[in-house]
């Protein structure tokens, strides 16, 4: 795997993409360690006792971004916009999929109706 933007930046035995369900995270059965704590981390970033409990130096890292984030107003509005962006192209794509396919069921009936009528018309000559 590559990253688009930093297409020298491989993964291999050094850095690896771990992806986790968090639904599913509980199976993980990890009584403590870096993993378990970032499925806590993703859970419950909100509740400051649970974090506080957490001593891994990138989660720590991790959280007071969030919290930065958090509390500047543009940062927010940023990402707002940003997610609403997103969501509005998700929407469009679902609806010019949606168009597509229509529009595809429309002309294949109009060439079934052809090839019908076409065939019909050499049975009767």
């Amino acid at each position: 795997m590559r990253d688009a933007r930093q297409p020298q930046v491989t993964l291999g035995n050094r850095l690896q993409l771990t992806l986790i369900e968090l639904k599913k995270a509980d199976r993980v059965q990890q009584a403590s360690g870096p993993l378990r704590d970032w499925v806590s981390f993703f859970e419950h970033w909100q509740e400051e006792k649970t974090m506080a409990e957490i001593e891994h130096a990138p989660i720590r890292e991790a959280l007071n971004r969030v919290r930065r984030l958090s509390a500047d107003d543009e940062a927010r509005r940023l990402a707002f916009v940003r997610e609403r962006a997103l969501r509005d192209e998700a929407s469009l794509l679902k609806e010019a999929r949606e168009e597509g396919r229509e529009e595809g069921e429309q002309i294949g009936m109009q060439k079934s109706r052809l090839a019908v009528a076409q065939e019909t018309a050499c049975h009767l000559r």
